[in-house]
């Protein structure tokens, strides 16, 4: 039996998520999660094979649980299941340490599988994860600006153009709004950017948030 705990902060999204991988008869949901603080709580006292987990947390990000995952040299195993776009956030998260990236939008049985795959110890991409992981290996010059910001402050920019407020951000992230506002100027002066608006007009076309 695959034991799988769910990070997500939307409810019915974890709701669908675990409904969906509760219908496989080798795969049991043992614990959910809607933050970082809580996703600590429980896999402090719940083992699991593999984490499911969102890039879009409040407070200390997806990336940022991989990133501590790898330090503390976790043997959990992270599938990224996200909103976002593959080519935004596919290859990122992989490089942080996931085995694997599905889009929410997809086919639910996609996120059944690559549990599966994950589970066993393989990496789940998409041919089009493939491809772009090809491409970054023969092709490394056509880097976009934005590829150049840390994890932070490409959450930063992606909330900024969502139309969030400095104060939200930082009251979402749990951090200080002098923070957040030197994120925001770090990401402004590495995409050469001088204001909100430009910065949201680059978001948009880039695919980094919806028109």
């Amino acid at each position: 039996m695959i034991k799988v705990i769910l990070c997500d902060d939307h409810a019915l999204i974890r709701r669908g998520i675990r409904d969906t991988l509760s219908d496989a008869p080798d795969i049991e949901v043992v614990g959910e999660a809607a933050d970082y603080g809580e996703l600590r709580a429980l896999m402090r006292h719940t083992g699991c094979d593999v984490l499911v987990l969102d890039i879009n947390l409040p407070g200390r990000s997806g990336l940022d649980v991989l990133h501590a995952l790898k330090d503390e040299g976790s043997p959990v195993r992270v599938l990224i299941v996200s909103m976002y776009p593959e080519d935004q956030y596919a290859i990122r998260a992989l490089r942080a340490g996931a085995y694997g990236y599905v889009n929410k939008g997809g086919d639910p049985q996609q996120i059944v599988q690559a549990v599966r795959t994950v589970a066993q110890g393989r990496k789940n991409v998409t041919p089009e994860i493939a491809h772009m992981l090809i491409e970054s290996l023969t092709t490394p010059a056509a880097e976009q600006a934005h590829e150049k910001l840390s994890d932070r402050e490409l959450q930063t920019l992606v909330m900024i153009a969502s139309g969030k407020r400095l104060s939200d951000i930082a009251e979402e992230l749990m951090l200080s709004p002098k923070t957040v506002s030197v994120y925001r100027a770090r990401v402004l002066e590495k995409l050469g950017l001088a204001n909100n608006s430009e910065l949201t007009v680059y978001a948009i076309r880039n695919g980094l948030v919806g028109q």
